[in-house]
């Protein structure tokens, strides 16, 4: 409900003047003398003598009524307008052979290092665990190995994003494996210079060494710059060697290797930052910070409306008046 205030309250202090009005009207007029208390009617004081402060009572708050509806008493709505401006986000995956080691596996799940992936994008656009999702931004998902090409066009349909993400399968071609990091981010940055919000970051993910397509690391992240496209670059996994199931479900070890000065030299040109995850608990870490760090723009309008309440005050200053001049009149009648 909301809060009764007044438009003038400095005008309340004239309510004290109650007081000195009741104590003038009850001065009586005139007199009437008489020569013995014998004539006087005996037996006590009638009704009509016990309340005739009465009348007197009611023009005294007759003035406060008026006082009170003179300050402008009223009550207010407040009424907010949020408005929210999203960013454009392009999560750029590595889903090159490489992903399938399990060293990002939890203690209670044995998962590839893919399938981490998409657990924590899950949490980070829908929201889960430490993250709250991120529901006015638009998002698209960029998946590379030796190629690079667009798995979903930046969207607000989250849940298709996420369905798509989730979607996603490690790259089991030769020939189609590898890692393109310059044009899966040349690609991340030709999406994201299409999108309308002034911000436009890309988060980078791979566990590889760049050693596929045509553009260069370097190139794409000049390019990203001078689009003002800012670029968090992620080193997944471990470094040296990782346990992997062969087809056959034999775990086995297999060679890996980040190649981490690309992805900081990456971060520093575009002003983002690189990030180390080489456990689940890091990798939620790293989504998590970069949350922190991308959140959407929003700003409120405050307004107010008010519903003015003088007149039911000013109604009863009228009634009093009139009630106590009836009562002077008619049934308290003084004699001069």
């Amino acid at each position: 409900m909301a809060a009764l205030e007044f438009r003038e309250p400095v005008l309340l202090l004239l309510a004290l003047l109650a007081i000195p009005v009741f104590m003038l009207a009850r001065r009586a007029p005139g007199r009437v003398l008489f020569s013995s208390f014998a004539l006087l009617p005996s037996g006590g004081r009638g009704w009509r003598a016990r309340l005739a402060w009465l009348p007197d009572a009611l023009l005294a708050l007759s003035l406060v009524a008026l006082v009170v509806s003179l300050a402008g008493p009223r009550v207010g709505e407040r009424f907010s307008r949020v408005q929210r401006e999203g960013i454009a986000i392009a999560m750029v995956v590595d889903t090159s052979g490489s992903m399938a080691a399990l060293d990002l596996s939890t203690p209670d799940r044995e998962r590839t290092r893919l399938l981490a992936v998409q657990d924590v994008f899950e949490q980070f656009v829908l929201g889960g665990g430490d993250l709250s999702g991120r529901p006015d931004d638009l998002i698209g998902v960029i998946r590379f190995a030796g190629y690079a090409d667009t798995a979903a066009p930046l969207t607000l349909d989250h849940e298709n994003v996420v369905a798509v993400a989730r979607n996603l399968e490690l790259t089991r071609s030769r020939s189609e494996d590898g890692t393109a990091i310059g044009d899966a981010l040349g690609l991340a940055v030709e999406r994201l210079r299409e999108a309308p919000p002034r911000s436009r970051i890309a988060v980078l993910l791979t566990d590889g060494v760049s050693n596929a397509g045509v553009e260069s690391p370097q190139s794409a992240a000049e390019l990203a710059r001078s689009q003002g496209v800012k670029v968090y670059t992620v080193g997944a996994g471990t470094n040296g060697f990782a346990p992997v199931r062969d087809d056959r479900g034999v775990l086995r070890s297999m060679r890996v290797e980040i190649d981490e000065p690309t992805l900081r030299d990456i971060a520093e040109r575009t002003g983002g930052r690189y990030f180390r995850a080489d456990n689940a608990d890091a990798l939620a870490a790293v989504y998590a910070e970069i949350d922190r760090l991308e959140r959407t723009r929003i700003t409120e309008d405050r307004s107010r409306q008010y519903e003015e309440l003088f007149a039911p005050p000013l109604l009863a200053a009228l009634l009093l008046v009139m009630f106590g001049w009836l009562g002077r009149v008619v049934v308290f009648a003084r004699v001069p």
